[in-house]
């Protein structure tokens, strides 16, 4: 149950974001491929991508149009390439006929998250992934994460997959739009949350307190381990309080990121922003 924090640390935690603000954290440069993740990229951060690679026959006509309107405004350079060519470039992965060569990812810093909120008008809410090291389940818990109204994702520097062009695809292009911040340290980055006026839930199976039964309508970060391993102990001793999905089933646990949408999905139930238009 997520009561009302004080948030004597707030004024601190917006100092700092200030501060290293000019020192944003960037990532490696990154392809990004599929339809759907290089139009957001496009109209999101066009002044991030360095070049288009394109094979023709493969890309739909509407999308096209879109894509070379957009990278003529934007002077981008447009390279058409055979199809081996992209299948190198995305080790394989289903381009649908175009990559973009991205600069490096530009992660929030902390406090920015909790500025998004604050511009918001809504109470914070926040995904904290703890050891998440599919790319498929991160992108897929960053779609969750904008679709349902959260105000970014944090994750480790360490033991955690960064934002990469699969994350990107498996998001359908939500890292472009969803803050992503990356920590050098977990647990404390969850003490800062908390002196903001954040409460912390934890995922666990083990948990006797259902889903159900908790108010998700407060200041709240969702903290989702990896699979098998859940949430570590070690992070799990900064959290608030547990929570238990209820299950009918035989099977004891649930795919992270299914775990972080029903997570996800309840709190947006809660502060009724799951209603169709809600927040518009």
């Amino acid at each position: 149950m997520v009561r009302q924090r004080s948030s004597k640390g707030s004024e601190r935690g917006e100092r700092g974001g200030r501060e290293r603000g000019g020192d944003r954290e960037r990532s490696e440069q990154r392809y990004v491929y599929g339809v759907n993740p290089v139009l957001e990229s496009l109209r999101a951060h066009a002044e991030r991508v360095e070049r288009l690679f394109i094979t023709e026959g493969q890309l739909a006509a509407k999308a096209a149009a879109e894509i070379f309107s957009r990278a003529r405004d934007a002077g981008i350079r447009v390279e058409r390439v055979p199809r081996e060519r992209l299948a190198a470039l995305t080790d394989g992965g289903v381009h649908q006929g175009v990559v973009a060569e991205l600069r490096g990812f530009d992660y929030a810093d902390l406090p920015d998250l909790l500025e998004a909120a604050e511009s918001s008008g809504r109470p914070p809410l926040l995904v904290v992934l703890d050891g998440i090291q599919d790319p498929h389940n991160f992108g897929a818990i960053v779609r969750s994460a904008h679709a349902l109204g959260a105000h970014g994702v944090i994750i480790a520097k360490d033991r955690a997959v960064p934002v990469t062009g699969v994350v990107a695809k498996a998001s359908a292009g939500a890292v472009e739009h969803c803050p992503i911040a990356r920590v050098t340290n977990l647990s404390r980055a969850l003490e800062e949350l908390k002196e903001a006026g954040v409460w912390i839930a934890a995922a666990d199976p083990h948990s006797n307190e259902s889903l159900w039964s908790a108010r998700l309508d407060g200041p709240l970060a969702v903290v989702v381990g990896a699979e098998g391993a859940g949430v570590r102990q070690g992070v799990l001793e900064h959290c608030d309080f547990r929570l238990r999905i209820p299950m009918l089933g035989q099977v004891g646990s649930l795919n992270a990121s299914v775990s972080a949408a029903i997570l996800l999905y309840e709190a947006a139930r809660q502060r009724g922003t799951s209603r169709p238009g809600a927040g518009s």
